[in-house]
């Protein structure tokens, strides 16, 4: 279960030159890609842990977190 309640786009995309998944968080500024996995659950997986540091190390700064990008569907 997600510690933080957060809406924020998760990327997940593969890379041939890397054999893995990537995966990014578009609304940090910063690095493109945060972690990977080999596959796309591990990537998932990954991705939620880096996310979960991402918001405590910005917390730890007292950084305000960016504002999550959302989609409005029809």
């Amino acid at each position: 279960m997600l510690k933080y309640q957060l809406k924020y786009q998760m990327l997940r995309r593969w890379s041939d030159e890397d054999n893995c998944f990537l995966v990014g968080f578009p609304d940090f500024p910063g690095q493109q890609w945060r972690t990977h996995g080999d596959t796309y659950q591990e990537a998932v997986i990954n991705g939620i842990e880096a996310l979960e540091s991402l918001v405590s190390a910005y917390e730890t700064t007292g950084d305000p977190l960016p504002q999550p990008r959302t989609i409005y569907a029809a």
